[in-house]
């Protein structure tokens, strides 16, 4: 067996001497602990020594990154022509697949080969001839050395890192001058109280109190450069009269040194914010149009890098820094939070109350895309984020509005609205509804009504009645014949239809309006119903029953009756 050991110095394989020296594991070290003792169980084959600390360094990062190099691939190929037929030992699994895929020669990996390589580092000077012990270390040394420098190598790809620190550093000033401004104020206002109520802005108090030290010197110096007129005598007419405590000379230049180290940080804060604005719009344009500098920067802080961020789905931007209360929601089984760092954006910010989650969210959506376009795109184009801005205020005003716009079928341009109708909230009294009486609308809707039932029930009604002609058919009468029945069938149709005719009459006449004039027409439409219905019953007698002198004698008395 083969043993592949790569040093500082270059490449050496060594065979194997005994291989049932693998087996025993726990004793390999007793062997090595002399060079005696190594020589027995190992012997030198090739050595392929390094040019210069470059090569090194290459064949050091090839072997981390699992990749074979040209220098180990040519040794390799030599041993394959000598000896294919032995098995190669290797330190690395993954160099051990490669060497296997590419040269074709088995490589073998396991406990035993890494406590053979341990003996071979601590004794390998005396392995290798010609190999002195002061340059060997002198060679570790220095390969460490640019090692650890390639690792930490500063990459153009990485300057969101610079980012990470700024957003950081701002962060802590604010904290650090919201301290120093309070601990100035309640320090200086025991002398002068009334200071601190004319002047908000805490620069501005901090220069006043460099500048003016006591407060009776208030009336000599000029506070013009740094206080408008109206401010200057107000702190001149309130320090003549302030009811503050007198304090020495000491304590007064203690806190003018606290307020040079305020209006120093405050000079640098500005400094540092002006270098973090530039670097976003260098690294990250299309974040900083959407969300601006100090929210897009925070983003990129909070997930770790700039291609971190843009790993992350738009429903996790929206949330990021809000992680406490999201877990807390869900072990409480409560509703999630609707935004983190993302309220923080002018978007969300300018928006009603009840329409920032909304907003957020389709926020962190856009916010989302223009991070990948600015991790992952090779151009710095503006067109993404500009873009997407202009929809985004477009949502806030139709949010704001209250106008919702429909889509159309093809989705492609939009519906139009449908068309306003002003609706009264105050209701007037409707003078209409005082009339019981039908009106011609009534009258036509009715009359369409019955057109349709009865065109509708035509065919049914028709089959009811040949049914119900079969069903009344009486037996025949001794002496009739066939032409009889159909006579009869005849007479009873011509009946129903006359009935029928006159059942709609009435219901017209019920739609009338009621006049002098309507009520003559309705009597004579009485008139004429009554001698209609003498006309059918007379019939009728004649069909049932033969003619005699009294049934003669009851007509023409129904017909007197009826002219009368």
């Amino acid at each position: 067996m083969l043993v592949l050991f790569e040093s500082p110095a270059g490449y050496a394989i060594f065979k194997l001497l005994d291989e049932s020296k693998l087996q025993e594991v726990d004793n390999i070290y007793k062997d090595f602990s002399t060079p005696e003792g190594a020589s027995k169980v190992l012997k030198l084959k090739q050595f392929e020594k390094f040019t210069d600390t470059t090569e090194a360094l290459a064949a050091a990062t090839a072997a981390i990154e699992g990749k074979l190099n040209k220098s180990l691939k040519k040794i390799l190929k030599k041993i394959v022509a000598k000896d294919a037929h032995q098995e190669l030992a290797v330190a690395d699994a993954k160099l051990g697949n490669i060497i296997k895929e590419k040269v074709s020669l088995g490589c073998v990996c396991n406990s035993s080969i890494q406590e053979l390589m341990r003996g071979i580092r601590s004794q390998f000077t005396s392995l290798v001839p010609g190999l002195p012990e002061k340059e060997m270390t002198a060679m570790t040394l220095g390969l460490s050395h640019s090692l650890s420098r390639y690792k930490l190598k500063f990459s153009p790809d990485k300057v969101d890192t610079m980012i990470v620190q700024a957003i950081s550093l701002l962060d802590d000033l604010d904290k650090e001058l919201n301290n120093y401004i309070m601990r100035c104020r309640e320090w200086y206002g025991w002398h002068f109280p009334e200071l601190g109520k004319i002047i908000t802005d805490n620069l501005a108090f901090a220069r006043v109190v460099k500048l003016m030290g006591v407060r009776t010197n208030a009336s000599s110096t000029d506070l013009s450069e740094i206080l408008p007129e109206e401010l200057e005598e107000q702190v001149k007419s309130q320090a003549e009269i302030s009811m503050g405590t007198e304090v020495s000379d000491e304590d007064i230049s203690n806190i003018k040194y606290l307020c040079d180290q305020v209006i120093e940080i405050t000079e640098y804060r500005a400094q540092l914010y002006d270098y973090l604005k530039n670097r976003m719009q260098a690294i990250a344009p299309n974040v900083t149009t959407l969300v601006g500098e100090l929210v897009g920067a925070r983003l990129i802080s909070h997930a770790g890098s700039l291609m971190n961020l843009a790993k992350h789905p738009s429903s996790t931007v929206q949330i990021l820094g809000a992680e406490k209360a999201l877990f807390r929601a869900l072990k409480t089984k409560k509703d999630t939070p609707k935004y983190g760092l993302i309220y923080h954006a002018s978007l969300v910010g300018s928006t009603n109350p009840k329409n920032k989650g909304k907003i957020s969210r389709a926020l962190a959506a856009k916010t989302a895309l223009a991070v990948r376009v600015d991790a992952l795109g090779e151009d710095d184009n503006l067109e993404i984020g500009l873009e997407s801005r202009a929809k985004l205020e477009a949502r806030v005003r139709q949010l704001e509005e209250g106008v919702s716009f429909k889509i159309s079928g093809s989705g492609k341009s939009k519906a139009r609205a449908e068309k306003y109708q002003h609706k009264s909230e105050i209701h007037t009294y409707n003078t209409g509804m005082d009339s019981t009486l039908p009106t011609s609308s009534m009258k036509k809707r009715k009359f369409k009504e019955e057109q349709d039932e009865e065109e509708g029930e035509e065919e049914p009604k028709k089959k009811l009645r040949f049914s119900e002609d079969l069903e009344d058919e009486e037996p025949a009468v001794d002496g009739d014949d066939g032409e009889a029945k159909k006579k009869k069938k005849k007479k009873k149709k011509d009946k129903a239809d006359k009935e029928e005719a006159v059942k709609e009459e009435p219901e017209e006449e019920e739609e009338e309006v009621q006049t002098p004039v309507s009520e003559k027409k309705k009597k004579k439409k009485r008139k004429m119903k009554e001698e209609a219905e003498a006309e059918q019953n007379a019939e009728e007698e004649e069909e049932v029953a033969p003619e005699t002198p009294s049934s003669e004698k009851k007509k023409k008395k129904k017909k007197r009756k009826s002219t009368d």
